[in-house]
């Protein structure tokens, strides 16, 4: 992916049992306002267990995003973007999240993460039981103006407002963003399914 004026070099490379410390340092009240609050260590442990998990089960695709503006050369991990199966309004789906450590907001790092997990999505349709999951959502509170601003600019359209829960017990309001995936130009190996 080539970097926008200004902005590093971003790649996303799957979620490793190395990765922990990248999710303590995500847990950090600033960077958990719009998402319930930090969570314990035991928490912590198991949402990182479930990470490496769902590779394995294919139920959930979960990336370190990498930043590579260091002198050296050397890539930096800059947070976590994710799907995983859902389903919404009794249709199955994908749903994308992300994290995006604080020195790192503010340069696009968290689009054009997102970008490239839109394109993961695309391409692993190919995968049994998946070929139906047209369309990838995600559900940033509509008071969450940077995470809205990552949907449009990694070309989400806006579906209108939504009550969801989250964590589960908690009521909030969110914005309903979606992209249909067979819109998104895959690479010219990668046939469609």
């Amino acid at each position: 992916m080539a970097p926008h004026a200004g902005v590093p070099h971003v790649r996303i490379e799957p979620w490793s049992a190395a990765d922990l410390e990248l999710l303590v340092r995500s847990n950090a009240p600033e960077m958990m306002l719009y998402l319930g609050g930090p969570e314990s260590t035991e928490k912590l442990e198991r949402r990182h267990a479930r990470y490496l998990d769902g590779w394995r089960t294919d139920a959930a695709h979960v990336f370190r995003v990498l930043v590579d503006d260091s002198p050296d050369g050397s890539a930096r991990p800059a947070g976590v973007v994710s799907y995983w199966r859902s389903a919404w309004h009794d249709e199955p789906v994908f749903e994308a999240g992300w994290s995006v450590l604080r020195e790192f907001q503010g340069r696009g790092v968290a689009t054009l993460a997102t970008r490239a997990a839109v394109r993961h999505a695309a391409e692993h349709r190919r995968a049994p039981g998946d070929a139906r999951r047209r369309r990838l959502h995600a559900f940033p509170r509509v008071d969450n103006a940077a995470s809205n601003g990552v949907c449009r600019g990694a070309g989400f359209t806006w579906g209108g407002e939504a009550d969801l829960e989250y964590p589960p017990g908690t009521p909030i309001r969110c914005n309903d963003w979606f992209v249909d995936l067979d819109s998104v130009a895959l690479a010219p190996h990668l046939p469609r399914s």
